[in-house]
């Protein structure tokens, strides 16, 4: 170590002493100027000591959060790496504004941390690239947000290690899991179920039966997929399930008591219930909703929902009403019966017949692909 850096850090140290003496009686003011004269100091200290030092600061516990500050927004990220992984004098605050201003290497840095909460997280998903990106979805003490499992789905429609580490989360909400699937390739259904062993026994060799066995065996583990079932039965024994029940839960956002209800009422499977939600095509929720007679307000709350992503616009909502009050509810129903008759046979042909839908409620792909399960009780 030079002689000039011996006295930067001396003069690093004292200030650190001063600022540790005053702990907690700083104004916002006073600690704001202790950033800045950190960072100043820091700039200009040579790499190989600004390396050792937030080496030293990564672990130490009783870290000075603005010293720390300033070895996180390191250009090199050698400097900033270790502290942004390890340091806990590091806020959640502290970590976003880094996250969004610093780049992939802080990034990358800060998806390695033991823990993460989900304000983070929404940040890294935003601004990283598939390195940072995969890497805090393969991190268990990562948290996201609904909205951030949501975004990791969609990029994993063309990204099979991505899909493969988000399916393998235990944390993941099952209406996310269930659009992870239906887009995944058979291979990575096998993975997923492969990786985690009460899903192991689950696996087949078409793509439609890895899915559906998966999606078995994991609504079986579901705690809100039990308590919409127990709820949904209780109100059936006491006749007083109706369409509100669907309406409530839709606007509520609560998919596992849509579904079920829906379901019911329509006297549909599960599997077809779930997959109309979750469809982004409006015209299969329709169908279903229309076998269940139900009024425009709930599917308009079913349309609305967010784990379908669909994103509706006003006039699209529009068009979505006109051709429900076309939709007979007979011609429903006999799309239901006719899906249920099909899987129940263990038929799956390559160009099936259907029974026609009004214009506007999609195309036959939407309605047959992915082909929809056999029944089984729910």
């Amino acid at each position: 170590m030079s002689g000039l850096t011996k006295r930067q850090v001396r003069a690093l140290t004292r200030i650190t002493d001063l600022f540790v003496a005053g702990s907690g009686q700083h104004s916002k003011q006073q600690i704001e100027l202790f950033d800045e004269v950190f960072k100043t100091l820091v700039a200009v200290i040579e790499l190989e000591t600004r390396i050792k030092l937030s080496q030293h600061l990564a672990t130490a516990p009783d870290a000075p959060a603005a010293l720390v500050r300033a070895f996180a927004s390191d250009d090199a990220i050698v400097v900033a790496a270790p502290v942004l992984t390890e340091s806990t004098a590091l806020s959640d605050a502290d970590l976003v504004v880094n996250a969004r201003t610093q780049g992939q290497g802080h990034l990358y840095a800060i998806a390695n941390r033991r823990t993460i909460s989900d304000v983070i997280t929404e940040v890294l998903i935003e601004r990283g690239e598939p390195g940072v990106v995969h890497t805090v979805a393969k991190n268990a003490g990562a948290r996201f947000s609904d909205g951030s499992f949501r975004e990791l789905v969609a990029r994993a429609g063309d990204d099979a290690q991505l899909a493969l580490h988000i399916g393998m989360r235990h944390d993941i909400p099952r209406h996310h899991f269930l659009k992870l699937l239906e887009t995944a390739s058979a291979s990575v259904c096998a993975k997923i179920a492969a990786a985690n062993p009460r899903l192991a026994n689950a696996v087949q060799d078409a793509v439609t039966e890895v899915i559906d066995d998966i999606n078995q065996e994991v609504r079986k583990h579901s705690p809100d997929h039990a308590r919409a079932k127990s709820r949904v039965k209780r109100l059936q024994n006491w006749h007083e399930l109706s369409e509100g029940n669907v309406h409530a839960a839709a606007r509520a956002q609560n998919f596992e008591q849509a579904a079920v209800a829906l379901s019911v009422l329509a006297c549909c499977p599960i599997e077809m219930a779930e997959r109309a939600i979750l469809n982004e095509n409006p015209g299969v929720v329709q169908v279903i909703a229309r076998a269940a007679d139900c009024s425009w307000a709930t599917v308009k709350a079913l349309l609305l929902m967010t784990a379908a992503d669909r994103r509706i616009s006003e006039p699209d909502l529009a068009r979505a009403r006109e051709n429900y009050q076309r939709l007979e509810a007979q011609t429903a129903k006999r799309v239901v019966e006719f899906y249920e008759a099909r899987r129940d046979a263990h038929t799956i042909a390559s160009t099936p017949i259907v029974p026609e839908t009004p214009a506007g409620f999609g195309n036959r792909h939407d309605l047959n692909s992915p082909p929809l399960p056999a029944r089984q009780a729910s």
